[in-house]
């Protein structure tokens, strides 16, 4: 029996890999327009309704530019989220069976969000795909990397890891300690239909809390991320600016945290659900 059980574990860690690859997957296809949106309104500062109005005039053909490394990048980070996530926390328990269980697993959430940072290069190229200013520099992705590499060298390739860094460990820490409690304080769900909301809404909300958070973080890497060339500048340099720019007033800092909560609350509820969902059917 025990050897059975040795055999299907690895079936199993496979499985959460599988499982976050393909909920992500289903999310980016479904809510790319939205976070198209967002990044104007963090790169310009511009209101929800002029965002909307430029990916208008831009029309369909340009709407769904960029959507490559975003499928790419977030299925696999995603994936290795919820993988390492659990590879971790079963090491973790193994090796240190004293240790809070609280404990090994926001050590295990912050070393898998490290984890996908190796990753940054999708979302460096993704926001130069979205940024219009480079519409007419760049082809494709393919052509943006090859760009790079050849007149820059890979450390390009990773401009803006610092608040990817410091985005990705504390608020995995927070979405897998808090998944669970959310989820022990809504209804009690007497069906597959009424597990499936239930899985939805706890990731709804913790994505959206979570996106508020750390909001600024993101606007500070978008900054980044849409220079070329020149000297690396640290988050403090960036934000100091990005505040200059919009007449040291904090809550400009969070222009679009409105439609990006509404697109979180949709994207991690799809995500968690989903996730969730396959999980179980695998």
């Amino acid at each position: 029996m025990a050897s059975a059980d040795q055999d299907q574990e690895p079936l199993q860690n496979q499985n959460h890999y599988l499982c976050g690859s393909v909920a992500a997957f289903a999310n980016i296809a479904i809510t790319f327009p939205i976070h198209k949106a967002l990044f104007r309104q963090q790169l310009f500062g511009v209101p929800a309704w002029e965002a909307v109005r430029q990916l208008q005039r831009d029309g369909l053909r340009t709407l769904y530019r960029g959507i490559l490394p975003p499928l790419l990048q977030k299925s696999s980070t995603i994936a290795i989220m919820f993988g390492l996530y659990e590879d971790f926390s079963r090491l973790l328990r193994l090796h240190a069976p004293q240790a809070p269980i609280l404990l090994t697993d926001s050590i295990a959430a912050v070393l898998a969000g490290t984890a996908e940072a190796v990753l940054t290069p999708f979302e460096r190229v993704q926001t130069l795909l979205q940024d219009p200013r480079h519409h007419g520099n760049f082809q494709n992705t393919a052509h943006i990397f090859r760009v790079l590499l050849q007149q820059h060298g890979v450390r390009e390739l990773y401009r803006g890891l610092v608040p990817i860094l410091l985005r990705n460990g504390p608020s995995n820490a927070f979405f897998f300690g808090l998944r669970g409690p959310i989820k022990e304080l809504l209804p009690e769900a007497e069906s597959k239909a009424g597990h499936l909301v239930n899985d939805f809404v706890c990731g709804g909300i913790l994505g959206a809390a979570l996106g508020v958070l750390f909001y600024p973080l993101n606007v500070v890497k978008s900054h980044a991320q849409v220079q070329i060339g020149g000297e690396f500048q640290s988050c403090r340099v960036i934000l100091a600016t990005v505040l200059r720019e919009r007449d040291g007033k904090v809550s400009r800092l969070f222009r679009g945290v409105h439609l990006n909560f509404q697109r979180s609350v949709f994207s991690w509820g799809i995500i968690n659900a989903a996730y969730e969902l396959l999980l179980k059917m695998l």
